[in-house]
């Protein structure tokens, strides 16, 4: 029997839009983000469903590929699909062979990189690509799935904010469902194991890492310059390894959904811009556990609480943007004088400009760096957000709003 979700994910829509239009659906993810939870919930009556992850599955599939399917035939759901490479040609000859029937093949896996080569080679045009990633806050705090404030203005309605404790505790501990649904257990405990699980699993699969202390050396120091401008070269001298290692290890990162690469947004605007990209951990668990943060009131006072917050905005909106069935496109702004704005969120040809302050007094001249974007880019911009911990929505320039983290 399907384990029921203790949380509605709002990838179930996209979901169900995606089985009804093509004949199989590549579910991707980091491990633990629930995606085996949501499959065998919404579809476990419809589909059977097989892992394989397991040894003895893995080397059937790979000796008899044709002779698995037809001991396994669709309706189906192929858990970790990763494992088992063998399988897609033959996935997409059956599919070739049936091609008016929709949604007879469910993927998952949990390493983007391998599996998109070998999806978009094998199974282009006959598979649609959806990305579960942790619990949004929306999803585990308030259920819900309303737009964004720049979406609509009915979406701009007073919410009682989360007291300050309860806010750092939740950055502490992050999003993963398994640490949301059961408070009382340890997230130093589980981010340690699952650190290490990722570590031999995907690491050594992904690349040959011949020295994992040296790479566990490498996510600490990511860690500690999360939301920086993040400089390879002195990264590989601080490690002493070469700079295309540290380039193959944050693939490797990006590829297992451990970190986005945020990239300058650039526009003809007679202003030199950065061109470094900057890094951040996609959940603020991952990132309070490898900065060796164990006390939500040293997360929130200490050097590293400004860039908690600005993950935590970002992994909400990537997180909320990507459940929708959409490719999230954000960026930062900065110019070589030193004028920034956290975070660009391209929404239907409208640049939206977001500035995260960990103050809970938004003042004016918070909004600096957004009045200059918009003043640059002109009619492409559009209203600007300054995300604080307070609980006050107020106008800080016109077109620009002072936005409460809890009403994100």
């Amino acid at each position: 029997m399907a384990t029921i979700p203790r949380y509605r994910r709002t990838l179930q829509d996209a979901l169900r839009r995606a089985i009804s239009q093509f004949p199989a659906v590549v579910l991707t993810g980091p491990r633990q983000s629930g995606k085996t939870t949501l499959l065998r919930y919404q579809f476990g009556k419809t589909h059977r469903y097989m892992s394989v992850e397991p040894p003895d599955v893995r080397a059937a599939a790979a000796a008899d590929p044709r002779g698995f399917l037809e001991m396994y035939p669709p309706p189906v759901i192929f858990d970790e699909i990763q494992h088992a490479p063998e399988l897609l040609p033959y996935v997409k000859e059956w599919i070739d062979g049936h091609r008016t029937r929709p949604g007879q093949f469910l993927l998952t896996g949990s390493q983007n990189l391998l599996l998109m080569d070998r999806v978009t080679e094998t199974l282009a045009g006959r598979a649609a690509m959806l990305r579960l990633l942790p619990l949004s806050r929306r999803e585990a705090v308030r259920g819900l799935s309303m737009p964004f404030p720049w979406e609509s203005i009915g979406a701009l309605q007073a919410r009682h904010p989360e007291s300050s404790a309860n806010l750092w505790r939740s950055f502490l501990r992050g999003g993963y469902p398994e640490l949301v649904a059961h408070p009382g257990r340890d997230p130093s405990l589980w981010h340690s194991s699952y650190v290490q699980t990722y570590l031999e699993r995907d690491v050594r699969t992904l690349r040959q890492v011949g020295d994992l202390t040296t790479f566990q050396a490498f996510l600490r120091l990511a860690a500690s310059r999360s939301g920086q401008l993040f400089n390879m070269a002195g990264v590989a001298r601080d490690l002493g390894v070469a700079v295309n290692t540290v380039k193959a290890w944050i693939s490797v990162l990006e590829a297992t959904f451990q970190v986005l690469v945020l990239r300058p947004y650039h526009a003809n605007v007679g202003k030199r811009l950065v061109k470094t990209p900057k890094l951040y951990f996609t959940d603020t668990g991952t990132l309070c556990h490898l900065a060796g943060l164990r006390d939500s009131d040293h997360a929130a006072a200490g050097p590293l609480g400004g860039v908690i917050l600005e993950t935590a905005v970002l992994s909400e909106i990537s997180r909320t943007l990507t459940h929708r069935g959409t490719v999230p496109e954000i960026y930062f702004w900065r110019t070589a004088s030193g004028s920034e704005v956290d975070f660009i969120v391209v929404e239907n040809g409208r640049l939206i400009p977001i500035e995260v302050k960990l103050s809970a007094t938004p003042r004016p001249q918070m909004a600096d760096g957004i009045r200059m974007f918009q003043e640059d880019l002109g009619k492409k911009s559009g209203p600007g957000y300054v995300v604080h911990l307070g609980s006050t929505r107020l106008p800080l320039a016109p077109n620009i709003v002072a936005l409460p983290f809890s009403e994100l």
